[in-house]
């Protein structure tokens, strides 16, 4: 595996002449608060102090862990919640519909030239309102070690072996656990099906025994699965290559089913009173240099065609990385769902908390 401090080291000098060389752009006498809301372990601290310096602001970061979370909190506060936020695909549109979103375009981020349009047109509402931040891929994340016999299917997963008992991780989004069982049974993860949608929680009520945990893992070193607590997970492509990092016989594969394949975005809120610094902070994230230091800090995919050119072939060719057609072709993105199939989404899960 690529060694992520090789591409801190590769990048960080262009990043050093960046803020020597230049002069704040919104340096004040009073210093501002840029907000973003976002996954843990999703951005690079180097690169924000670099902004931070840059600009003479402060940046802080609010984290959630899953989606359905992010989207209580921006719900609650109705989208003033941060400056920033990073948002999956799907439900994009539904931000933009409520009108919490501000324009992102070209004239506002000169760096979104690079982005490939491929990503600005795969969900409903995205081009002129969303930056393509990372995209990956959802499945099994496991320690060879423990398991007595690699995980192929979702099956693996939600009717493990007795001897997995107690050492399953599950996330907590409903999107996803209730998506990946679906697709467990043959069915689209999208499914508004009320009977298909009946027979996945089922699935995921009898696999509730096994399970030591429904959330997002930390990764670090304290990991369950990295100090053996947990010997199987449902995990992000990118976190099981972050993980590798402290266990070498931590493995992710993409199930025979399918996963969900995943695109986050960045998109300004619009009653953020520094948009400004929004936009400045997403087109300093699409700088080449820095789009690529970021990918090999996160280990995602980068939409960022200019960034892809100085990324090493070995990052460009890991297939947890970047899929091959195969692999890409069994999986699904989530689509907005109709209120209806929501509702009997979170009546299931509704069932299965009850048992926590």
């Amino acid at each position: 595996m690529f060694a992520k401090t090789a591409g801190k080291a590769t990048l960080g000098l262009a990043l050093l002449l960046l803020i020597v060389t230049e002069k704040p752009a919104y340096g004040t006498s009073q210093q501002r608060e840029l907000v973003l809301l976002n996954w843990s372990e999703y951005m690079d601290p180097e690169l924000i102090t670099a902004f931070e310096q840059r600009h003479n602001i402060k940046f802080r970061e609010t984290f959630y862990e899953s989606d359905d979370l992010r989207d209580e909190m921006l719900i609650a506060t109705e989208g003033t919640a941060a400056d920033l936020v990073i948002v999956n695909g799907a439900m994009v549109d539904t931000y933009r519909k409520r009108a919490w979103l501000a324009d992102a375009t070209v004239e506002q981020i000169p760096n979104l030239e690079h982005i490939d349009s491929k990503w600005l047109q795969a969900f409903d509402g995205v081009e002129g309102y969303a930056v393509p931040y990372f995209w990956g891929t959802l499945g099994i994340a496991y320690r060879s070690d423990l398991v007595t016999t690699p995980p192929q299917s979702w099956l693996d997963l939600f009717r493990p072996a007795e001897e997995l008992r107690g050492q399953i991780a599950m996330l907590s989004s409903q999107r996803d656990i209730l998506g990946m069982a679906l697709k467990a049974l043959g069915h689209s993860a999208n499914s508004a099906d009320n009977q298909q949608i009946k027979e996945a929680t089922e699935v995921l009520l009898a696999q509730r025994p096994y399970v030591k945990s429904y959330t997002y893992m930390v990764l670090d070193e304290n990991s369950s699965i990295v100090t053996g607590d947990v010997a199987m997970a449902m995990m992000f492509s990118g976190d099981a290559l972050m993980l590798q990092e402290y266990n070498e016989d931590i493995h992710y594969v993409v199930p025979s089913e399918g996963g969900n394949l995943w695109v986050d975005y960045l998109v300004v809120m619009k009653s953020s009173n520094n948009k400004d610094l929004a936009y400045a902070f997403i087109d300093f994230l699409n700088q080449p240099e820095n789009a690529a230091r970021l990918a090999e800090y996160v280990y995602y995919a980068t939409p960022n065609l200019a960034a892809e050119k100085l990324l090493s072939s070995e990052f460009l060719e890991d297939p947890v990385i970047y899929p091959d057609k195969q692999t890409l072709s069994r999986c699904e993105a989530y689509k907005p769902l109709v209120p209806r199939a929501v509702k009997t989404r979170n009546t299931s899960m509704a069932r299965l908390k009850n048992l926590h």
